[in-house]
């Protein structure tokens, strides 16, 4: 589940758009091509094959909407908005499409370090709620970007606590992680792991739940919970990619079984593509180097590090870490 600095928070689960028509120009077929591309993380063959379509129909809100995510996926904002607008003007009453303009403007608020932009989030995260009440993913967005957000770019506690309040209303699981989000930000720790308990009492068969909540544990660096996150996980899908990452970070964690840990989240690595919804490949080499500080190898740490950093440079743990570990080896 992803979080922006400039203030915006981004809970990332993928929602698939209804289905637009598409011109005798465009063809379904290449369409689906390219979320096959897209679903495999070949993204540049994804924007390749959307690039030719939406040459052929630049009406076609779908084929913008699919580009505009490709570009996300590769962290070029500015062609992910370019094309994420298009999608939201030729398709004005997709609450998916206003959503996820909200995400990318909250991307490119974020690196361009842009009120301006930032406020066009709020905009966006509105509107995707306003055209589908029950879109609980994009009221978490709004929940998140109001609690994030200083107040000069629209940022409000008590605007937050009202979606806090409508999704408890549409979804009692949602609700419990929506209210322990908000008591995270106002600074109610105990309230927000008692929530967050609640959460596995109707035991939910939804496997992002329990991702969400190994995120949580993952932040107190309780590795035991992480640990039984990812079991409850594996009940629901035992096939998931995840998996994987959580059952190397847990045993990280905690300490044991580091041969496994270092197995786990190697395949990771090399199995999965990078998703802005999934643990990211910086994160798991993070925990790469983590596991490789237990066992004394500071060379591979530093090296695991670096590599996180270079995947994303704004990971404060892992630059921490690192300086920590080049003053021990000089």
């Amino acid at each position: 589940m992803m979080k922006l600095a400039v203030a915006l928070a981004i809970s990332s689960l993928i929602l698939v758009p209804p289905a637009h028509s598409l011109s005798p120009q465009s063809s379904a077929s290449d369409l689906g091509g390219a979320k096959h591309e897209f679903d495999s993380g070949d993204y540049a063959s994804a924007i390749q094959l959307l690039r030719a379509l939406v040459s052929q129909n630049s009406g076609s809100a779908e084929a913008h909407y699919w580009l505009g995510r490709s570009y996300y996926e590769t962290r070029d904002f500015n062609n992910a908005v370019a094309e994420l607008e298009k999608a939201a003007q030729a398709g004005p009453n997709s609450s998916v499409y206003h959503q996820w303009l909200g995400r990318a403007y909250g991307e490119k608020a974020d690196r361009d370090k842009s009120f301006l932009t930032a406020r066009k989030v709020k905009k966006e995260f509105e509107q995707a709620v306003k055209l589908d009440p029950s879109n609980i993913s994009a009221r978490r967005d709004l929940e998140d970007y109001l609690l994030e957000a200083p107040w000069i770019v629209g940022g409000s506690k008590e605007e937050g606590l009202d979606q806090v309040q409508a999704i408890e209303k549409l979804d009692t699981v949602e609700g419990h992680l929506a209210r322990a989000d908000y008591d995270l930000h106002v600074g109610k720790k105990d309230d927000a792991a008692s929530e967050y308990n609640a959460v596995l009492d109707p035991k939910p068969q939804k496997i992002e739940v329990y991702f969400e909540l190994a995120d949580y544990y993952g932040k107190q660096e309780d590795g035991s919970q992480v640990d039984r996150m990812a079991l409850e996980a594996e009940k629901v899908d035992s096939k998931d990619p995840r998996l994987a990452y959580y059952h190397g970070e847990a045993r990280v964690l905690m300490g044991s079984d580091l041969a496994v840990a270092e197995q786990d989240l190697k395949s990771y690595l090399a199995t999965t593509p990078e998703r802005s919804d999934w643990p990211s490949h910086s994160a798991a080499r993070y925990w790469l180097g983590r596991l490789y500080e237990q066992q004394g190898k500071k060379m591979d740490a530093a090296e695991q590090y670096r590599a996180s950093l270079q995947l994303d440079p704004g990971r404060k743990d892992a630059k921490k870490r690192l300086e920590q570990l080049e003053k021990s080896i000089h």
